[in-house]
C-alpha cells in the first residue's frame, strides 16, 4: 500500500515537472550587439521597440528641466536595447523564476535580477550631467519576493521620483514605469 502511494507521487511529481517544463522557453533576440564604443546595436529596430525607447526618452526628460536630450536619448535606447544582449549572453529561458532555477542550481551563468541590475549599471551608468542611477530593491531579504532594478533620476532627485529599468520581469524585454507607478513592487533605495 506504502508502495503504491509512493508511485502515484512520483508520478504526479514527473507530470508536474513535465507541465511546468513544457510552459517554459528559450528566449533570443537575433541582430543584436555592441559596436567598438560599446553600444548596443540592432541590424533593425522594430516598431515596437522605437515606440517603448522614444516613450522612455519622453518618461526621463520629465524627470526635470534640466535633464540633457542626448543624455535622456542614450539611456533610453540602451535601456530597452541592452537587455536583449544580455538576454543572450545569459542564455535567457522564460518565466524568469524558472530561469533563476537554472541559475541557482548552475545550469546558466547569470540572469538574477540582481545580475541584470548590475550588468545594466555597467553598461548604462556612464559619466552624465544630468542624470544619476540607483539600485533598487523591493522586498528585501524575502527570499521569495525580494527583487532588485536599475532606477534612474534627474541629479539630486529623489529616489521615490525616479524611473524603474527592469528588463528581469519580462525576461529580456524591458519594462519601465515610475516607482510610483508600479503596484508590484514597494520600491527602496538599496543600502547596505
Amino acid at each position: 500500500m506504502i508502495n503504491l502511494h509512493i508511485k502515484k507521487i512520483t508520478a504526479m511529481g514527473l507530470v508536474f515537472n513535465l507541465l511546468i517544463l513544457s510552459a517554459c522557453s528559450s528566449v533570443g533576440f537575433k541582430d543584436v550587439g555592441l559596436n567598438k564604443q560599446g553600444n548596443t546595436v540592432v541590424s533593425a529596430i522594430n516598431a515596437t521597440d522605437n515606440t517603448k525607447i522614444e516613450n522612455l526618452y519622453q518618461a526621463i526628460l520629465s524627470l526635470g528641466p534640466n535633464i540633457k536630450p542626448s543624455e535622456a536619448q542614450f539611456v533610453a535606447r540602451e535601456a530597452v536595447l541592452y537587455p536583449k544582449v544580455l538576454a543572450n549572453r545569459y542564455q535567457l529561458t522564460s518565466p524568469p523564476l524558472y530561469h533563476n532555477v537554472l541559475v541557482n542550481y548552475g545550469y546558466r551563468p547569470r540572469g538574477l535580477c540582481y545580475q541584470w541590475t548590475r550588468d545594466m549599471g555597467l553598461q548604462i551608468n556612464r559619466p552624465m550631467k544630468s542624470l544619476q542611477f540607483h539600485h533598487g530593491v523591493a522586498f528585501r531579504r524575502d527570499y521569495w519576493r525580494e527583487h532588485s532594478t536599475l532606477v534612474v533620476t534627474a541629479k539630486g532627485q529623489a529616489f521615490n521620483e525616479g524611473i524603474i529599468l527592469d528588463p528581469w520581469r519580462h525576461s529580456g524585454t524591458l519594462f519601465w514605469s515610475r516607482i510610483k507607478d508600479d503596484k508590484k513592487y514597494p520600491w527602496v533605495k538599496f543600502t547596505n
